[in-house]
């Protein structure tokens, strides 16, 4: 059984939480307002580095999140904001890697996600500041490549999930990683409620991974169409296609439509993933909204504070209920 650095996320969150829940970067839509209130509600918040545009932006970016949660600390001893992540997509036709990285080291960025890729001298350069490197895998096979190439955790992103989403079942994906795995594990795919949490933990998780959610809320960086869409959908309006990207991700039907296609008879994909295209793949996210099959429990646009309250309501009530079942209550 392998394990690494599993005091650290628990180093980084202790007294910091409110819930065991990473509020997963996404494209365009999250930026420092989402991730800071995400991080004053005590749930870790975090936005893909490519968001900030141009480059020079992420500087900026980092500083006002680290600034603006220290100064949150310092106003609140008793309930200090969670850590924050960046997400870094290591494919090699990122171009803007090498840079977003060095600011990440300057910056001391608590946890980076890497993606769509591993890379030993990406998780090296992390390191060097005591910073913690979790890294998102589709399958078991990944998963073992990204440990072994220096990762300390894994996001296990499992079918349902919005966004570059995998194909395997929530239940096989976590149980096969823990074969082997001790360490710090998060699991994504259609979580949506505090219950949902809570089963994450129970199946063997240390974290929940939630993102489509948080696109219905005000801090989010959404068009309102895409939030009422997200209000108004389920999981019957997802579609899972190639077309847009090269890799299979999750979108909202109705965006497919408004865009002069047919959801139910989408063209072959003409190239794979390619982001030095830049607006190009900017576009497919902006005009193609992605979405997990978690949205059927988005009943209203709100604030990140008043969801998580909502979240953790859920994840208390199914605790008792869990407690009053261990005493005799019928299961």
């Amino acid at each position: 059984m392998l394990t690494r650095s599993p005091s650290r996320l628990a180093e980084l969150t202790k007294g910091r939480l409110s819930l065991p829940l990473i509020g997963s970067p996404m494209f365009i839509v999250s930026g420092p307002e989402l991730v800071i209130a995400q991080c004053k509600a005590g749930i870790i918040g975090s936005f893909p580095a490519l968001n900030a545009r141009p480059q020079g932006v992420l500087d900026d970016w980092l500083s006002r999140i680290t600034e603006e949660l220290a100064a949150h600390d310092r106003a609140h001893p008793d309930r200090p904001a969670a850590p924050f992540a960046v997400n870094q997509i290591v494919h090699k036709s990122n171009a803007r890697i090498e840079d977003d990285l060095a600011l990440c080291v300057k910056h001391k960025a608590p946890i980076v996600i890497t993606s769509l890729g591993a890379r030993e001298e990406v998780n090296a350069a992390v390191h060097s500041y005591g910073g913690l490197v979790m890294h998102d895998v589709i399958d078991v096979g990944f998963a073992r490549k990204a440990i072994e190439k220096g990762a300390d955790g894994l996001i296990a992103v499992a079918t349902g999930a919005g966004g570059h989403a995998g194909r395997v079942s929530p239940f096989a994906l976590v149980q096969e990683i823990r074969d082997w795995w001790a360490g710090p594990l998060v699991l994504s795919g259609a979580i949506s409620t505090g219950r949902a949490v809570l089963a994450a933990r129970a199946m063997g998780a240390d974290f929940a991974y939630a993102g489509s959610m948080f696109i219905a809320t005000h801090e989010a960086n959404a068009v309102d169409g895409y939030k009422q869409m997200i209000v108004h959908s389920a999981a019957r309006d997802v579609v899972y296609t190639d077309l847009f990207t090269g890799i299979h991700a999750n979108y909202l039907r109705g965006s497919v439509t408004a865009a002069g296609l047919d959801p139910d008879n989408l063209p072959k994909p003409d190239g794979g993933l390619d982001f030095s295209k830049g607006e190009s793949y900017t576009k497919a996210w902006r005009d193609i909204w992605g979405a997990g099959q978690g949205i059927g429990a988005v009943k209203n646009i709100q604030s990140v504070a008043e969801l998580v309250s909502r979240l953790r309501r859920e994840y208390d009530e199914a605790l008792a209920d869990l407690g009053q079942a261990g005493h005799g209550r019928a299961v």
